[in-house]
C-alpha cells in the first residue's frame, strides 16, 4: 500500500514517522492513550487506529482494534475513560461507543479483509444498537444514559457513525432499518434543531462538526463554516480550540481541514494543513497546541505565550494530521482507499427524514445539495 502525502506539506516519509510515533506509545494490551502515561477513550483510540493503518503501522492498527472488544459492556456500550486497561470511568459514552463502526469500515476501504469486518461485526452491531436506544423525541441522541442533555459534536460524530454501520450492514446483507430511521431523526437534529443541544459554543468542535460529520453540506455548510471562521481561525497558526482562550489546537485544525475538503473547499484546507505543521517534530511526533501572544508574558494573567501548552506530544493530534493529508492526498498528492471516509463518499447514503417526533412535517425525502432532507 503507497501511503499518502500532499505535495509541498508532508512526505509519505514524514506521514510513515507520524504514524510510527503513534505506534510507539500504543500499550502492550494494543490501546492507544492520548499521550503516554495517559488515559484511552475508544473515539481517539480509534482514530489512531486509523491513522496507523494508512501511515503503514498495519500490524500496531489490528492489535488497536482487537483490544476494542475487551472492553465492551454487556449492553454494548463502551467505558468513558480507561486507564492501564481499566475502566476509570466505567459510564457508557455515545460517540465513543458509535465511532467503532468508521473505524470497522475504513479498514475494510482500505484492506478489503471481508474476515475481519464479520470479526468485529457483532461488536459494532451491539454498540450502535445501544446508541439508537438512547435517541430522545427531537432527534437528539443523549450523551450518556444517565446525562440529560445532547452534545452537538459527539452527535455529528455519530451521524457519520451510523452511515458507517449501515454500510457494514449493507455488505454483510445484514440490514438495520431502525439505524436509518435514527440516523434520519439525528440528521434533522443537526442541521435544524441546533439550538436544542447543550450549548458548548464556545468550543470550535460544536461550529464545524455538523460538517465534518456529514450532516450538513453543500450552501448551508459553506454559510455555517463562514458564519464563526473569524472567530477560531487564526491565520498562519491553526484554529482555536475554544474561542475565549488564545491556544490553537492541531487535531482541531485538522479536523477543520477534513471539513473543508468535504465540501471541496481545497485551497483553504491547504493553507490549513501547511500552517499546523510548526507544531511537528522531526520524529513524527506532534505537539497538541500553542498558545500564542502579543508578548512573552501577559500582562494581565501573568501566564506565558508563545509556547507549547500542554508539554505533551499527543497521539490523536498527530492522527488527525495523517488522516487530514489522507484526504487531501487525492487531490494535491496521494490519498489510500480509505481517503473518502471524512468526505462521505464510500459510506451509506444520507438518510431519509422519515417518522420525526420533533413536530416538524415527515415526507417523501428530497436531494438538496446531495443530502436527503425534507421540508
Amino acid at each position: 500500500m503507497s501511503l499518502p502525502y500532499v505535495e509541498g506539506i508532508l512526505t509519505a516519509d514524514q506521514v510513515a514517522d507520524s504514524a510510527a510515533a503513534i505506534a510507539a506509545m500504543q500499550e502492550p494490551c494494543g490501546a492507544v492513550p492520548w499521550t503516554t502515561g495517559e488515559h484511552v477513550d475508544i473515539w481517539n483510540h480509534v482514530e489512531a487506529a486509523m491513522a496507523m493503518l494508512v501511515g503503514g503501522q498495519v500490524e500496531a492498527a489490528e492489535r488497536a482494534y482487537a483490544w476494542v472488544p475487551t472492553m465492551q459492556h454487556a449492553d454494548g456500550s463502551f467505558p468513558m475513560k480507561i486507564v492501564n486497561g481499566v475502566a476509570d470511568d466505567d459510564r457508557g459514552d455515545v460517540n465513543m461507543t458509535a465511532y467503532l463502526a468508521v473505524g470497522v469500515w475504513h479498514h475494510w476501504l482500505v484492506r478489503r479483509d471481508l474476515e475481519f469486518v464479520k470479526q468485529y461485526w457483532p461488536t459494532v452491531r451491539s454498540a450502535l444498537d445501544w446508541v439508537v436506544a438512547q435517541q430522545v423525541s427531537w432527534g437528539g441522541i443523549n450523551y450518556t444514559p444517565t446525562e440529560d442533555y445532547c452534545l452537538l459534536t459527539g452527535n455529528s460524530s455519530i451521524y457519520q457513525s451510523l452511515r458507517a454501520g449501515v454500510a457494514l450492514a449493507d455488505l454483510l446483507d445484514d440490514p438495520q432499518p431502525e439505524w436509518e430511521l435514527a440516523g434520519g431523526r439525528l440528521g434533522h437534529a443537526v442541521r435544524e434543531h441546533r439550538d436544542l443541544f447543550e450549548d458548548k459554543s464556545i468550543h470550535s468542535m460544536d461550529w464545524y462538526y455538523p460538517v465534518l460529520g456529514g450532516a450538513v453540506r453543500g450552501r448551508d455548510a459553506f454559510e455555517l463554516l463562514d458564519s464563526r471562521w473569524d472567530d477560531f481561525v487564526r491565520p498562519g497558526l491553526g484554529i482555536l480550540c475554544v474561542s475565549t482562550n488564545p491556544w490553537v489546537t492541531g487535531a482541531e485544525t485538522c479536523e477543520l481541514v477534513m471539513a473543508l475538503d468535504s465540501l471541496g473547499d481545497h485551497r483553504r484546507a491547504l493553507t490549513l494543513l501547511k500552517d499546523v505543521q510548526f507544531l511537528r517534530e522531526d520524529d513524527g511526533r506532534y505537539w497538541t497546541g500553542w498558545v500564542y501572544g502579543d508578548a512573552d508574558i501577559d500582562p494581565e494573567s501573568g501566564e506565558p505565550r508563545n509556547v507549547h501548552w500542554p508539554d505533551e506530544h499527543t497521539t490523536y493530534t498527530a492522527a488527525a494530521v495523517i488522516l487530514a493529508v489522507d484526504a487531501l492526498g487525492e487531490v494535491a498528492g496521494h490519498g489510500t482507499a480509505g481517503s473518502g471516509i471524512m468526505r462521505g463518499t464510500s459510506l451509506a447514503p444520507h438518510f431519509a427524514e422519515l417518522a420525526l417526533e420533533c413536530g416538524c412535517p415527515s415526507a417523501d425525502p428530497l436531494s438538496v445539495d446531495g443530502v436527503a432532507r425534507l421540508s
